[in-house]
């Protein structure tokens, strides 16, 4: 049977949050409380878990892949060691390339021709000079998570995070989750209301549409769900189009009337309209917590 991660990005997840402590003498996914992690609030060693993702990349050499760490971990260079040992490194996006003041992204294309396809946040100020894991709150920000930030019509910044209409942030992080997860709700939680929250959390942003998306059990849904909800937001930020397919149309009677009209080469049209798909295109989606 294939492990969690590896299902989770063969089903579309191109981002995962993460929570990272020191336990037992080496560093644990754990979903715990005031920083501990305890027998019964441990899942497994991290390495396990990013060891997958490495294999992940290496097998789709064309992808990105995002970790977005809350991070208790204490141990000196805990952090890098983990990465270095899961063979991480070679493809990691380095703090230096990140946009400041809400400037823009590099190009996918770029990302992928470097083999900088490793985009690592974490919530710990000081490892962004010590360990280049780039501390999120400088580049995001993020809603109101748990049943705080369900509640309809409302798209209130999370506590840590800057004002959600702050611009000087690149990205944009919309949860949409209960406190207690209930398997039983989720169904609801990630449809039709899922949706109605993404389009109240663009007008709090600033006209900005979401580019991570956090559900529970984001199988369980009525109708498309998180994927439907995904493809909207790409439409959007692709072509102002209600999903991905409308772009397609769009893109296709864009260049049958350009080449009609026009006598100058098509080749390098595809990737301009492909241009900066980081920031404006890719709505990831991912898991809460393992």
């Amino acid at each position: 049977m294939k492990n969690t991660v590896t299902l989770n990005m063969q089903n579309g997840v191109r981002a995962l949050m993460l929570d990272t402590y020191d336990y037992k003498g080496d560093i644990w996914m754990c979903h715990s409380f005031k920083g501990v992690c305890y027998d019964y609030t441990a899942f497994k060693p991290a390495i396990g878990y990013l060891k997958e993702v490495e294999a992940f990349l290496s097998s789709n050499p064309s992808e990105i892949v995002t970790l977005i760490l809350e991070d208790y971990v204490q141990s000196p260079k805990g952090l890098t060691k983990l990465f270095n040992d899961a063979g991480l490194m070679k493809y990691w996006f380095p703090v230096s390339r990140m946009p400041n003041n809400g400037g823009d992204w590099p190009l996918v294309n770029d990302m992928i021709a470097k083999n900088q396809r490793l985009v690592v946040f974490g919530s710990k100020k000081d490892k962004e000079k010590s360990e280049g894991i780039a501390y999120q709150w400088n580049y995001m920000v993020e809603n109101q998570y748990g049943n705080d930030g369900e509640v309809k019509g409302k798209c209130s910044q999370r506590q840590e995070s800057s004002p959600l209409n702050d611009k000087t942030k690149s990205l944009v992080l919309v949860n949409h989750f209960r406190t207690v997860p209930v398997k039983a709700l989720a169904a609801k939680d990630n449809s039709h209301d899922l949706i109605d929250m993404l389009s109240t959390c663009y007008g709090a942003a600033g006209n900005r549409w979401a580019n991570f998306v956090a559900v529970d059990f984001y199988k369980r849904c009525q109708g498309g769900g998180p994927f439907e909800a995904t493809d909207k937001l790409n439409g959007r930020l692709i072509c102002g189009c209600d999903d991905l397919q409308a772009c397609s149309v769009s893109l296709f009677i864009f260049l049958v009337t350009w080449f009609n009209c026009c006598t100058f080469t098509m080749f390098h049209m595809p990737y301009l309209l492909y241009i900066n798909l980081y920031q404006t295109t890719r709505s990831y989606w991912y898991l809460q917590t393992f």
